[in-house]
This record gives structure tokens, C-alpha cells and sequence, in this order.
């Protein structure tokens, strides 16, 4: 197995803004991995994150150590990837998961045992802004066929409440899920669902921060929105301290560390009896693409990172009108768009 990896940047069509900062550009880092034959290859991707500590050098240097630990012969993968960042480790096994898959000619959902749908829902995200500009822009996603609009949010309850207003007027046939990224107190939701009562709010995510689990019980006590765990949700121990506090988990695969155990997470959050969210960051549809063949498994599809991009680099999802359709080719399914060959 040969392991390489190329750097670029992905640029935004608007900035983005979320309640810990806004971003208008993300370093991303494209990992190819190449079979003994070099018949097949698997590409996965990992983007940059302030609020994850990760950098390109940061990334770069983990790579290095995954192919010294593994060599050429790709032996023992799982442990070369153990000590390394769960985003760069989750580039790595998305790289491996298609190659393995595009080896056996099938798309990625078949080589994980699961259907691959034809076509998934996904919601879109609203980046934190003037409560006018909040509802021309869903407007225009309504128009553009999106039904489930996330609506980011601050710690501001009265600024909170004009947002959500201003979105479920100008788009009053979507359904709403609120991520205010932790920045609420317990008081807060209460005090703002109290003030958007007969709004569609379909459920909340991460309103508190992820170790606030009185706050978390106090809600669920008193409000029967359901609530997404999200920033406290990275491994089957973290969700099975989560059990009975919210009704369903946000996977990201870079939070969990890939595609593997992303698909072991969501069945146990299944079995469990909570509903799964697929999350992503703002990336490409290389990144997106991964999760998407875990779709079958998921109530929610948050699966719109590539659409907040002035150009992505890779194309094969679709996504602009709500809808992605995975073209069911082996691996994958995605391919560089003309003039990003890799």
C-alpha cells in the first residue's frame, strides 16, 4: 500500500459564520492510497480546524507517521492509525474503504453490507447573519427545493429568537433544526422555545455544552423537541453515557475517526433506540461522499459541506436542489471535476 497526499485550499462562496468564529477558506489535504498492483487506488480527504487543533503541518506530520508505521505492505493499519488525529486517521480508512471497495467493482454501501439510496434528502445550513439576510437566503433555498434548513445560532436568546423568526417566516414549509454549538444555557432554550412557540422546530443540537449533562436532563424533562448530540458524541463510550439523556447523535466521520466505525457507531445508536444525524464539515464532496453510503442508516442527512464551497474540486453528488444521488460507481462515487485531476 502506497500512502500520498496532496495539499489545497478550499475557498467559500460567502463566509460562514457559526458561534465560535467565522471562516471563508479551509486548507485541505486530498490522501491517495495505492494497492500492491497499483491497479486501484482510494482517495479520502481532511480539512483544516482551528477548533479541532489540527493544521496542515499537523496533518502532514500524522500521515508521515501512519506510513512509517504501516510500510509498504500496509500491515497493521488499524494500529499505525490509533495514536493519530481521528479526522486524519478517517481520511486514511475512507482511502482504504475505497479501494477495497472499487477492487471488488462495488459502490462503498455494498462493500459495508448496507443499500446504497438513489436518492438522500439533505438538509441545509444557515450561517449565523442578520435575521434579514437569514431569510432571503431561505427563501432562496426553499425555491431551490430544501425542506430541512439548520439554523446556526448564538448565545444571544433576543438575537436568537429574531433569527428563527425571520427564517420560518420567509420559509414557511421548511422544518427547522436549531445548533446553537453549545452556546446555550438550559434557561435559554427554554426561554426561546417559550417565545417560538407553533414554530417548526423538528430538534435541537448541541444547545449546551457537551458536559453539561444536568442541563441536558433538565430538557428533556421539560420540552419534547429532540435533542442531537453532537460535539459530545466521538466514540461508543460517549454514546453509551449519552443513553437517555438525547434522542439521537450527530456522526461525523472526522470526530470518530472513519467510515469503519462511523457505520458501528450509527448501528449502535440504532440499537439503542436513538435516531442517527450524519454531520460533515465544510469540504468537498470527497468528504461527503463517505458518509453518504451510510444514508440508509439515518433519520437526518447533514450532508451539505461541498455546497458551502465557490468551487468544489470533485463532483458525482448533485446536492443543490436538496436532494443528493449517489451514482452507485464503484468505490466512492465521486471523480475530480475537469481540471482537478488527481
Amino acid at each position: 500500500m502506497r500512502l500520498t497526499w496532496t495539499v489545497d485550499t478550499l475557498e467559500f462562496t460567502h463566509p460562514f459564520r457559526i458561534s465560535r468564529g467565522v471562516m471563508s477558506t479551509r486548507e485541505v489535504v486530498t490522501v491517495t492510497v495505492t494497492g500492491p498492483n497499483s491497479d486501484h487506488v482510494g482517495r479520502g480527504e481532511v480539512v483544516t480546524s482551528p477548533f479541532a487543533q489540527l493544521d496542515v503541518d499537523r496533518i502532514e506530520e500524522h500521515l508521515r507517521q501512519v506510513r512509517e508505521r504501516c510500510g509498504r505492505d500496509g500491515a497493521d493499519l488499524d494500529r499505525a492509525l490509533t495514536p493519530v488525529h481521528p479526522a486524519v486517521a478517517a481520511a486514511v480508512w475512507s482511502a482504504v474503504a475505497e479501494l477495497r471497495a472499487r477492487r471488488d467493482a462495488q459502490p462503498l454501501a455494498v462493500h459495508l453490507g448496507l443499500p446504497l439510496p438513489t436518492e438522500v434528502p439533505i438538509s441545509r445550513t444557515l450561517g449565523i447573519g442578520t435575521p434579514e439576510a437569514m431569510g432571503t437566503e431561505a427563501t432562496a433555498l426553499m425555491a431551490q427545493g430544501f425542506r430541512l434548513l439548520k439554523v446556526k445560532t448564538d448565545a444571544d436568546p433576543a438575537a436568537s429568537v429574531r433569527r428563527l423568526a425571520a427564517v420560518a417566516a420567509a420559509a414557511p414549509d421548511a422544518e427547522l433544526i436549531v445548533d446553537p454549538n453549545e452556546a446555550w444555557t438550559a434557561e435559554t432554550v427554554l426561554s426561546v422555545l417559550n417565545d417560538l412557540r407553533g414554530l417548526p422546530i423538528v430538534a435541537l443540537e448541541q444547545p449546551l455544552p457537551a458536559q453539561d449533562r444536568n442541563g441536558i436532563r433538565e430538557l428533556r424533562s421539560r420540552t419534547e423537541i429532540p435533542i442531537i448530540a453532537d460535539e459530545a458524541i466521538h466514540t461508543l463510550p460517549d454514546l453509551d453515557g449519552l443513553h437517555g439523556l438525547v434522542d439521537a447523535v450527530n456522526i461525523k466521520l472526522p470526530k470518530c475517526g472513519g467510515i469503519y466505525r462511523a457505520h458501528e457507531l450509527a448501528a449502535a445508536a440504532r440499537d439503542r433506540g436513538m435516531d442517527v444525524m450524519l454531520g460533515c464539515l465544510a469540504s468537498s464532496s470527497l468528504s461527503i461522499a463517505p458518509a453518504v453510503h451510510l444514508a440508509s442508516l439515518a433519520r437526518w442527512c447533514d450532508l451539505d459541506g461541498h455546497l458551502l464551497l465557490a468551487r468544489d474540486p470533485w463532483t458525482g453528488l448533485g446536492g443543490d436542489d436538496g436532494v443528493l444521488r449517489p451514482s452507485g460507481l464503484p468505490g466512492l462515487g465521486v471523480h475530480p471535476r475537469e481540471g482537478n485531476d488527481r
